[in-house]
C-alpha cells in the first residue's frame, strides 16, 4: 500500500538512525505483520494488544507524534 510507504518512511529517516537496538527489532516485527493489519494499527481501525506496539503505532501514525 503506497500509503503505508509514505507513513514508514517518515519515522525511518527522522526516527530508525537513533532509534535503539529494540526500537529496530520492534520495528522490523512490526513490518512482519500484513498490510491491512498496518493499515488498521495506523489510521485508527484498531488498537494493538501489544503495549510496546502502541506506543510505536503512536510514533507512526499521522497527527499523532
Amino acid at each position: 500500500m503506497k500509503e503505508l510507504d509514505l507513513v514508514l518512511k517518515g519515522w525511518l529517516e527522522q526516527r530508525y538512525p537513533l532509534a535503539s537496538a529494540d526500537e529496530r527489532a520492534l520495528f522490523a516485527r512490526f513490518l512482519e505483520l500484513p498490510d491491512p493489519v498496518i493499515a488498521g494499527f495506523l489510521f485508527g481501525h484498531a488498537i494493538p494488544a501489544d503495549p510496546a506496539v502502541g506506543a510505536l503505532v503512536a510514533q507512526l501514525s499521522p497527527g499523532r507524534a
